[in-house]
């Protein structure tokens, strides 16, 4: 549910390529404070370089991302780092360290980042495992866990630091469809209680129409569409009607020369 009308982050003429390829094509979106904003899109669509691009760990080769109005790729690197706080990262293979305990891997952003008493951060990491369903597993190995228990490890670590925007990569990736499910609703409930705003790359149509706000559709590079979930489905482009009913035949077509970005 949108929260309100402001406009948190906004994507403006963006261009990015990589070795004279265009994989970002002058794209411009906003995104409102408190909402779940998923960007769709096949292998090679640019959805990862996008979601790269706005948390400023890659620069555009034109075009700028503001957030509350400011262009976070022109701040200073101790600015940077001061906006990154801002904001949490859920990646796709969790990126968790097995050599550390569950409790430990959530407690690495507060360590580093922060010079909050040991207790104290042992005190949050527990309260945002307890957030996803893990309260007990604090001293697990990773390696003990299923692959949906290291996803919600994954999002508690993301949230850790308390941030106004959580950043998710392929959340759902090799998921089962219930666990896929739990996970959904993990998003959808932190969003909520944490006043986050969301933004979820995806080509999960299933969590794509569980969770979004709204959604942003990119083929080729380009934004094809920015809209509701009922607006995407009732779209009359035929790409993206193919795209999301899974179709073989259509303007989509599987030997396209597409580079995953």
């Amino acid at each position: 549910m949108i929260e309100t009308n402001k406009k948190f982050i906004s994507v403006r003429n963006l261009i990015k390529k990589f070795e004279g390829r265009i994989v970002l094509d002058n794209i411009n979106i906003d995104i409102q404070q408190g909402e779940t904003f998923v960007i769709v899109g096949g292998s090679g669509s640019g959805k990862s370089t996008l979601l790269r691009t706005m948390t400023g760990a890659i620069r555009p080769d034109q075009g700028e991302v503001y957030y509350d109005g400011k262009d976070i790729h022109s701040m200073e690197e101790d600015e940077m780092d001061k906006f990154r706080k801002r904001f949490g990262m859920s990646f796709q293979n969790s990126a968790l360290l097995d050599f550390l305990s569950v409790e430990e891997n959530v407690s690495l952003p507060l360590v580093e980042h922060t010079r909050l008493d040991q207790k104290l951060i042992s005190i949050i990491a527990k309260m945002k495992l307890k957030l996803v369903g893990l309260q007990g597993f604090e001293n697990y190995q990773v390696s003990q866990l299923s692959g949906g228990m290291r996803k919600r490890v994954g999002l508690a670590r993301a949230i850790a630091m308390d941030p106004e925007i959580v950043f998710y990569d392929e959340p759902t990736a090799g998921l089962d469809p219930v666990v896929c499910a739990v996970v959904d609703q993990l998003i959808l409930d932190l969003t909520k209680k944490l006043n986050l705003t969301s933004v979820v790359v995806t080509h999960n149509m299933e969590s794509v129409f569980r969770i979004a706000d709204r959604i942003g559709m990119l083929y080729k590079g380009k934004m094809l569409q920015v809209g509701t979930k009922e607006e995407i489905q009732n779209s009359t482009n035929p790409v993206i009607q193919q795209f999301i009913k899974g179709e073989i035949n259509g303007p989509i077509h599987l030997n396209e020369d597409v580079i995953d970005r």
